[in-house]
């Protein structure tokens, strides 16, 4: 089986795209399987998983799967490449609808975040409770800025789902071991966490401003995380650290993203804008097993070094002993 892919990212958080509306054999195969093999796959990394184009209740629509071959229900860096596709493929205008998770998602064709720099924006409705939210005492509307004492007794995390579950904690500094250490004490904490959860920091970094990272429920730390990000922003707003109704330049090893966080009433939205940045594309073969070769037949390099740019720009705005 040949399946045409394109290697792409937002915010240095890279995946490969497959278009199964253009590719309806590939819906056949074992998606997850699939994932694991490209994700390992010479030539694919890095790779943190797979976006699959696909309908759902009458919309184009987003499947993504880690590399471990797990699925997410949202993927905020990730659904701006599938917007981009979508767009340019099949819709066209510059605002429509993304399912993602059983979730509908508004887009937004934006003002480039860089000059030429393909730029969506993804709003995305808060939820401040969830199953996954195993932590949090019985009857409460939210968990803000408090301890997870089996987790740990300093940090004082703030849980938010803008479609997939997050826990996320200021901290003087983001420290990229401490950070792996709580990504992995999460998995044998089942009782708190029964189906894992992404786990960030993040520090301030100026006005309206932080700097984030995120340890990705299935991935490990990866260069961003849409979703993460949008949460870390959130979560600044509620603790008083940025303000609403205004952006929040959000910082990453990868890049930076504008989030836009709006509160009315009990309800949270928050808009994730930044790049869809292509790479290459190419075909893949797959025996339904392993992928047993990649051919790259265009590479985007323009693109990428637009990016580039962007990337060492951003990273000179914020000071290296930010994250360690």
């Amino acid at each position: 089986m040949l399946i045409d892919i394109i290697k792409c990212h937002g915010s240095g958080n890279r995946f490969a795209m497959v278009d199964a509306v253009a590719q309806p054999h590939v819906a056949a195969t074992d998606l997850a399987a699939l994932t694991r093999a490209l994700c390992a796959a010479p030539g694919m990394q890095p790779c943190d998983g797979l976006l699959y184009v696909v309908r759902d209740a009458g919309l184009y629509a987003m499947r993504m799967f880690n590399p471990d071959g797990s699925e997410a229900e949202m993927c905020g860096n990730g659904i701006r490449c599938v917007a981009r596709l979508v767009r340019e493929r099949y819709i066209g205008d510059d605002m429509f609808a993304l399912r993602s998770g059983g979730r509908t998602y508004h887009i937004t064709r934006c003002e480039d975040i860089f000059p030429q720099m393909p730029t969506f924006g993804v709003d995305m409705a808060i939820a401040t409770r969830s199953d996954d939210f195993g932590f949090m005492p019985a009857g409460s509307g939210s968990f803000v800025a408090q301890t997870i004492p089996a987790l740990d007794a300093e940090l004082r995390f703030t849980a938010l789902s803008p479609g997939n579950p997050h826990i996320v904690a200021q901290a003087d500094t983001v420290d990229l071991h401490r950070l792996a250490a709580l990504g992995e004490a999460v998995k044998h904490l089942k009782h708190d966490f029964p189906r894992g959860i992404n786990v960030s920091l993040y520090t301030p970094c100026g006005r309206q401003a932080v700097f984030a990272a995120t340890y990705e429920r299935g991935a490990g730390i990866t260069f961003s995380c849409g979703t993460a990000m949008t949460s870390c922003s959130t979560a600044a707003v509620l603790t008083g650290l940025c303000e609403a109704g205004r952006d929040i330049e959000v910082y990453n090893r990868g890049g930076m993203v504008r989030c836009l966080c709006r509160i009315d009433g009990g309800t949270i939205t928050t808009r994730l804008t930044g790049n869809a940045t292509y790479e290459w594309s190419g075909r893949a073969s797959w025996d339904g097993t392993a992928v047993t070769g990649i051919a790259c037949t265009a590479r985007m390099d323009a693109e990428t070094a637009l990016y580039d740019r962007f990337a060492a720009l951003t990273a000179a705005k914020y000071p290296s002993a930010t994250c360690r």
